[in-house]
């Protein structure tokens, strides 16, 4: 039986996940060994302390297949064949929607029975299944790889307000099941927040919503009724979702943004860290 841990005394499983004729490990790096500089040693230690951690994603297929992030592959094992998913046909289209969406023109997919290991990483990664037609909406750039059952279209939003005002952009990925789905992320999901809403009413300060279903409404709204109640709440626009489905929120996105921009200005007092804005 193949193992993606092979000889390595330092890494772990953290998570496994299976589907059908796949199955997915979340390895993790306990600490990295090959250190020889003191200075680099000594923040590797503080990074370990506070989970900083290498991660990876290791795939097992039984006559299955997966689609990849363009890039993210860094070895496989057995039987398996990668095809582009770019024919004659769709090259034009493809490339037309690339150039407009930014998405890549091919995503590879892995096709067969092996053993894929994906490149490693010091992000998070969540994984989810989807049931058949179920859908979700997440932010550009999460996508890490999904089950070769699971659809993927570029998504416009309804309105330029939804698109600036949210910060969410004209466009976002569609991902519809059955299947698993992994995505690469900022924050852990010890972090993530996940909200149902049934015929209810979200409304959120910031861009920090990760995912939701794509049977929600999504617009951008003043906080309050009139321009003069916004003004005095402080609030101005928020994103508002309204329907019946899940939302995924990661409140702390905020802080390490406010953490990053505080360490490029030279901040060190948390009194002088200004999380109190929807883009903080």
């Amino acid at each position: 039986m193949r193992s993606a841990i092979g000889t390595r005394e330092n890494v772990r499983v953290l998570e496994d996940f299976t589907s059908g004729g796949i199955r997915i490990e979340i390895l993790e790096y306990q600490k990295l060994m090959g250190l020889s500089d003191v200075s680099m040693a000594t923040q590797t230690y503080f990074m370990e302390k506070q989970n900083i951690r290498v991660r990876q994603i290791a795939i097992y297929l039984n006559n299955d297949r997966v689609t990849i992030e363009k890039g993210a592959m860094s070895y496989f094992q057995g039987n398996l064949e990668m095809v582009s998913g770019v024919t004659a046909g769709n090259a034009l289209g493809r490339l037309v929607r690339g150039a407009v969406t930014g998405e890549h023109m091919a995503q590879p997919i892995y096709t067969g029975t092996g053993m894929l290991v994906l490149e490693p990483s010091f992000k998070h990664f969540l994984v989810m299944e989807l049931d058949k037609g179920e859908s979700i909406i997440v932010d550009d750039g999460m996508f890490y790889c999904a089950q070769g059952t699971v659809s993927m279209r570029a998504v416009s939003q309804r309105s330029i307000s939804a698109a600036f005002g949210g910060g969410e952009g004209f466009f976002q990925q569609e991902l519809t099941g059955p299947g698993l789905v992994v995505l690469e992320s900022e924050v852990p999901m010890s972090e993530i927040d996940i909200i149902d809403l049934n015929n209810d009413t979200l409304k959120v300060d910031g861009n920090f919503a990760v995912l939701r279903s794509s049977t929600l409404q999504f617009t951008v709204e003043r906080s309050a009724k009139t321009l003069m109640g916004s003004a005095v709440s402080g609030e101005g626009l928020v994103n508002v979702y309204r329907g019946t489905g899940q939302i995924w929120l990661a409140p702390t996105i905020k802080v390490y943004k406010t953490l990053e921009m505080a360490r490029y200005t030279g901040v060190t007092g948390t009194n002088s860290m200004n999380m109190n804005t929807s883009r903080s």
